[in-house]
């Protein structure tokens, strides 16, 4: 079983049409949406939960008000000043507590308790183009890279169970924890960029990561024809880096018209733009071939 992951630098280089246009193409496979901080392949395929599960992870302190005896220490002790007094009663907000557990751990009355958060969903679901693993972070939540090792995990088990050879994923923009988390046991990372200096530094960025995690990696250029001559140097700088150039993809009204429909382009469009995606999921399949397991 083979794992792919379409990526960017950076958030709208057309990452996740790409991916819906490949969900499409691809056969045999699990769809997976690592994107958990904001996820919109579901915008594009329209899933139908099978099954929901809450997310629990991390701890967030809260003061249990019958127990405190309001001696105003865990205001003095909070670095991040998380605690605040008013008339006579203490409480957390949540959004600045960091969980450090030191006013847990000193409360004098132990009157501050330390559950652990629900900080999302996640779920199994049907589409159009099979079965799609995905989830939903809260606002401003923590733990997104142990909620994209999850859904990795799960979408790894269902392909074996069911003899499918390929998870294509949909990951996060940038190189943070997500990102990081969705590196682990991929095989292949595509990165989507666009032709404008900003697009080659995070370019540079992602694949680097990449490289790290010893993962091989592929370029497709999206609205190449914005500024040919910078496509031209992205590439120049992917041939001297031994990276797969898998092809370039133009500017074209259309992409906004498909998701206005809640269509992948691939259905939108069946000439040449459709053509040029099949051809870059064609040379994706033959560079899985050559990956070694």
């Amino acid at each position: 079983m083979h794992e792919i992951v379409i990526i960017s630098g950076k958030g709208g280089a057309g990452k996740t049409s790409i991916t819906g246009a490949f969900a499409q193409l691809a056969e045999n496979g699990i769809l997976c949406d690592l994107d958990v901080d904001a996820p919109d392949l579901h915008l594009l395929l329209d899933p139908e939960h099978r099954t929901e599960e809450e997310f629990w992870s991390g701890n967030e302190a809260v003061i249990d008000q019958d127990v405190c005896t309001g001696c105003g220490q865990c205001v003095e002790l909070c670095r991040f000043d998380a605690i605040s007094e008013t008339d006579g009663r203490f409480t957390i907000n949540p959004l600045q507590c960091e969980g450090c557990k030191v006013c847990v751990t000193l409360c004098p009355a132990e009157a501050i308790e330390f559950p652990q958060k629900h900080c999302g969903d996640w779920y199994v679901s049907s589409t159009r183009f099979g079965v799609m693993v995905h989830a939903q972070l809260y606002p401003g939540e923590e733990n997104s890279g142990r909620l994209v090792t999850l859904l990795k995990q799960k979408a790894r088990q269902m392909a074996e169970e069911q003899g499918l050879d390929l998870v294509l994923c949909d990951g996060a923009p940038g190189i943070g924890c997500p990102v990081i988390s969705s590196m682990a046991g991929t095989d292949l990372a595509v990165v989507v960029t666009e032709p404008t200096p900003s697009g080659l530094h995070d370019l540079k960025r992602v694949a680097e990561l990449c490289e790290n995690f010893r993962t091989k990696v592929a370029v497709l250029v999206n609205k190449w024809d914005i500024n040919p001559a910078m496509t031209e140097e992205i590439e120049e700088y992917c041939r001297s880096r031994g990276y797969v150039l898998v092809g370039r993809f133009p500017h074209d009204r259309a992409v906004v018209d498909a998701m206005l429909e809640r269509k992948v382009i691939t259905e939108y469009d069946s000439g040449p733009l459709a053509e040029t995606l099949e051809e870059a999921w064609s040379d994706i399949l033959n560079l899985l071939k050559t990956i070694q397991k």
